[in-house]
């Protein structure tokens, strides 16, 4: 088993390697430009980066933390807001070179392992949590759809994409409470489900006894998913301007949707060469030569990498400090 998952890790490996290469090659990406690009970055400019990356972790963590609030029992313990932010850090980080879903799963149930059912809140919470990303671009690729068929540009694309989460956040409600009423539906007791309707129906119905299907948490849910979307078009914008690249921002907007698509379904260790390679492809869809998306789409994977390892280490020594001060802070009260 464990040969088997080396070999399946290797293969992945190599994939990634291979799509960069054909991006590398007809993107024609020009790797000592990019590296140029890269050292002209400024620091301000990183700063800006790393405050925004900062802050989509921070909304993903509240995401996780609202979850966890409701998955906890009364015995567990409640993670303090700095640990759980250096959890997810480290998630983000790690899903850099791991699928991004799998590492902040992992991590979180490691985390949570000694504060009680460290399965049921890291793993379960995650991947709940993440979903609610997955329908907000889902709705959005909708908007960049109609964008590249009517062929309206910005206006248009803000437009389309106002009316699509309006549309998310009304079929939420909706399917919410279509759950609720299947969910009461199911008299499976104790017993284990005879068909397949029922096990769905039981599924409902545990989802619902554990607190998953309430309209405001579905509410707070999306509406978070949908900053942390806001957010990411921001990041792409400050590492265009970073590195000299000149791609209009509803365009990086228009194609967020498809590579957070595509990366989801990613075989790839951190989706690599699938993110650079959809990138590249789904800014070229909308007027950007790809050549300079592609480019765009390489500088962009290494900053961001960056980024979210310095918010990670920033998060573990600002935790570390402050498990110093309450340690200082208990030695002073026990010797008075």
């Amino acid at each position: 088993m464990k040969l088997r998952r080396a070999i399946l890790m290797i293969l992945s490996i190599a994939l990634g390697l291979v799509l960069l290469g054909l991006l590398i090659r007809f993107g024609k990406i020009n790797l000592s430009v990019t590296l140029r690009q890269l050292q002209s970055v400024s620091w301000t400019a990183f700063a800006e980066l790393v405050l925004l990356t900062g802050l989509h972790v921070y909304l993903s963590n509240q995401k996780w933390r609202t979850i966890d609030a409701v998955l906890r029992g009364p015995s567990d313990v409640v993670p303090s807001a700095s640990f759980s932010f250096v959890l997810t850090s480290a998630g983000v980080a790690f899903g850099q070179i791991l699928p991004v879903q799998l590492s902040m799963a992992g991590v979180r149930t490691l985390g949570t392992y000694f504060h009680g059912k460290p399965v049921k809140r890291g793993t379960i919470g995650t991947f709940f949590e993440q979903s609610f990303d997955v329908i907000v671009v889902l709705f959005l690729a909708v908007a960049s759809l109609a964008v590249k068929f009517f062929k309206t540009g910005a206006v248009g694309w803000l437009l389309s994409a106002t009316i699509m989460v309006a549309l998310a956040f009304l079929t939420v409600d909706f399917f919410v409470r279509f759950m609720n009423r299947l969910a009461s539906a199911c008299n499976c007791g104790e017993k284990a489900p005879q068909t397949r309707r029922a096990a769905i129906l039981q599924k409902f119905s545990e989802m619902r006894q554990c607190g998953l299907l309430q309209v405001g948490l579905a509410r707070r849910l999306l509406l978070l998913s949908t900053l942390r979307f806001v957010i990411q078009v921001l990041m792409a914008k400050v590492t265009t301007e970073a590195i000299g690249v000149q791609i209009p921002i509803w365009q990086l907007a228009a194609a967020i949707p498809f590579v957070v698509i595509a990366c989801v379904i990613a075989v790839t260790p951190g989706g690599l060469g699938v993110n650079e390679l959809s990138y590249a492809t789904a800014l070229n869809l909308f007027g950007t030569p790809l050549s300079v998306g592609a480019q765009w789409a390489f500088a962009n994977r290494i900053m961001v990498a960056a980024s979210c390892a310095t918010v990670a280490i920033f998060a573990i020594a600002l935790l570390l400090v402050e498990k110093l001060l309450v340690s200082a802070r208990t030695r002073a009260i026990q010797e008075s």
